[in-house]
């Protein structure tokens, strides 16, 4: 779980280089198809029966809903230092038991309902609103944890009636080709310099769900889901090594708490939900 935090904050930090030379459309493009050529060996051994998902619609709004997040993600990556970015993005813990208690009627567990205020705190914190410091890009990241948080109970849900490999197909599939059609009215030929980033955003967010996946085999989620806020930690680390930006006291703080209320969240919610054979990240 740990490596997979290590590539994901690789994945911010390629995100932000190649986000001030290409627009956020490209960006989230790139990232798509080369996940999706990543699923072809997948493809290939699954067979045609790969191509029949049940509840197609939860597919879609999984789709959208992860996709959305996405470009949320990577739009605050390139205008926020990228530990608050990541802290933002990942919230999604926070609004889970809520959008779960509406859309699966599941229950909200005892202890959440004293711990998810101190983690919205955190957001407020980090956010700053009427700091004087307030950004746009900060209220976009928080609406990727929201999205994401969407598409992970959208993922709960298919997971009883899909396999996972077809779930991550379909998400490959038409995220693919959605983010296709924006495209077409910013694209631009990307400079020989920065292909070399793009392969490695395709890499490291390849190689992130496959530590991530494989890290869900061999444990319960309370065990290990804690343990991807290490990514929150490194991604301060590259700010530090690479853009020389160090976090206030009111975001350091504000981090503080929203890792440990998805901690508590993650250890909490776990305790009532059997071992997953595999784990799809919502983006």
């Amino acid at each position: 779980m740990m490596l997979a935090a290590l590539f994901f904050s690789g994945v911010g930090v390629m995100v932000k280089v190649v986000s001030k030379d290409l627009p956020n459309e490209m960006v989230v493009f790139f990232r798509n198809v080369l996940g999706l050529l990543v699923l072809i060996p997948l493809i290939v051994r699954r067979g045609t029966d790969i191509f029949k998902p049940h509840l197609f619609h939860v597919h879609v709004m999984r789709v959208l809903s992860g996709l959305a997040a996405m470009y949320c993600a990577f739009y605050a990556i390139a205008h926020l230092h990228l530990a608050d970015a990541l802290v933002l993005t990942y919230t999604a813990p926070l609004f889970v038991p809520f959008i779960a208690k509406i859309w699966l009627k599941e229950d909200i567990p005892s202890g959440m309902l004293w711990i998810l205020p101190l983690g919205f705190l955190g957001v407020v914190l980090i956010v700053k609103p009427g700091f004087g410091l307030f950004q746009m890009a900060s209220v976009v990241g928080l609406l990727s944890g929201f999205l994401a948080g969407v598409a992970l109970v959208g993922v709960r849900r298919l997971t009883l009636v899909d396999s996972i490999s077809r779930i991550v197909f379909w998400f490959g599939f038409l995220a693919t080709g959605l983010s296709a059609v924006p495209v077409i009215r910013v694209w631009k030929m990307p400079e020989m310099s920065l292909w070399g980033f793009l392969l490695l955003l395709g890499v490291f967010a390849t190689a992130a769900q496959i530590f991530l996946t494989r890290a869900h085999r061999h444990a319960p989620a309370a065990q290990i889901g804690p343990f991807i806020y290490t990514a929150v930690l490194l991604a301060g680390v590259w700010d530090w090594l690479f853009w020389e930006k160090f976090p206030d006291m009111y975001s350091l703080l504000g981090a503080v708490l929203v890792c440990a209320a998805g901690v508590f969240t993650i250890t909490r919610s776990g305790r009532k939900t059997a071992p997953m054979q595999e784990f799809v990240p919502a983006k």
